[in-house]
């Protein structure tokens, strides 16, 4: 049976970056090395990481302004690795969910910020449209896609504050003005590649402003000059990354991904507010087209529902364990023929429920 991955993160890689990976993981380019015991100072592995890097400021249309780096600790590390590196006087966050909270709350470590707009106030199932910018602030952080909520950003703020960005979950999905941005970093495993590395592309004006000695491992400008090996990376990690990001390129680029993702959430979304038995959970203008939440009206016949998704090979639909319900993850590797399935199930579901 085929299995239909729904996963949050790790999310799932296109069926041929896996065949090339598990081969390379034998025998790298007939050096008659695994990738996996080859050493990161060999020409091989440095020609992969400069790709990667390369291939990243290609998808995001960067220019030689703009520095690509590979690093390990996930976006969970960048939470207040931003801070340390960018952070002199004060910082400006918007909170619009889990991830963003927890960035909130590391950069309150390193000093004074100041949260310009939130939508706590109901329980995060919308993005804020309008707040003011403090022109004091040595940047302003947002999180793009909101993973556990299902909230997404369709237009970024307008500033001339440096403007910092998580974009772990919809990184390389669809196209965005990436120059408008000072930093943007994103974790691998959802969209780009495997767990175990995070990458990060800043101007590389915007670092030694923040005042203060950074340890080795903390140092943007430090792992750029180290071509991001300053110590051993994340080496399986990045190939992989590099060749999802080469899949991307190969297949017609940003604008033929955000097509196919565009046209999958557009299939979900028009079943879900179709079905009688099904409900979205957040406002329908910040609807992310990575993450759609949704819960099932009736709690009793749950279990009827998770029976028929067994039986069509879904897995991965459950909703954060925070949160409940249902979350249908749509990262570019998940093919229309998945939300297909899981449409003609809900469909089903409601005519033998409803």
């Amino acid at each position: 049976m085929k299995i239909h991955n729904f996963s949050a993160g790790p999310g799932i890689l296109p069926p041929e970056v896996l065949r090339k990976a598990s081969e390379s993981a034998l025998n790298y380019n007939n050096t008659g090395l695994s990738l996996l015991e080859m050493s990161h100072r060999s020409p091989e592995f440095e020609q992969v990481m400069a790709n990667a890097r390369s291939l990243a400021k290609e998808l995001l249309n960067l220019g030689d302004e703009y520095e690509a780096i590979f690093l390990q600790g996930g976006a969970s590390l960048q939470f207040y690795m931003v801070p340390l590196n960018l952070l002199k006087s004060k910082a400006a966050y918007v909170n619009t969910g889990n991830w963003a909270s927890e960035a909130i709350a590391e950069a309150r470590k390193v000093g004074n910020v100041e949260v310009i707009a939130s939508s706590e106030d109901r329980k995060f199932v919308y993005i804020p449209s309008e707040f003011d910018m403090p022109k004091d602030a040595d940047y302003v952080h947002i999180t793009s896609n909101n993973t556990i909520y299902g909230t997404q950003w369709k237009s970024f703020p307008q500033t001339d504050i440096p403007l910092v960005c998580d974009m772990s979950s919809d990184i390389f999905s669809r196209k965005i003005p990436a120059d408008q941005f000072s930093l943007i970093y994103a974790g691998a495993q959802k969209n780009m590649g495997p767990a175990g590395t995070t990458l990060v592309v800043f101007r590389k004006d915007i670092l030694g402003k923040a005042g203060r000695t950074l340890p080795k491992m903390l140092d943007y400008e430090l792992q750029y000059k180290k071509d991001s090996m300053f110590n051993t990376p994340p080496v399986f990690s990045v190939y992989v990354s590099m060749l999802t990001m080469q899949w991307i390129k190969d297949n017609g680029g940003i604008e033929w991904i955000e097509a196919l993702n565009n046209l999958k959430a557009q299939f979900f979304y028009d079943e879900l507010d179709s079905n009688p038995l099904f409900e979205g959970t957040v406002d329908k203008a910040s609807r992310s087209y990575m993450n759609a939440t949704f819960i099932l009206k009736n709690k009793a016949i749950e279990k009827d529902f998770e029976s028929m998704l067994k039986q069509e090979g879904i897995s991965g639909l459950k909703g954060h364990r925070s949160v409940g319900g249902y979350r249908c993850s749509m990262y570019n590797a998940l093919p229309l023929e998945s939300i297909k399935v899981l449409t003609n199930v809900m469909r089903e579901f409601a005519h033998k429920f409803a």
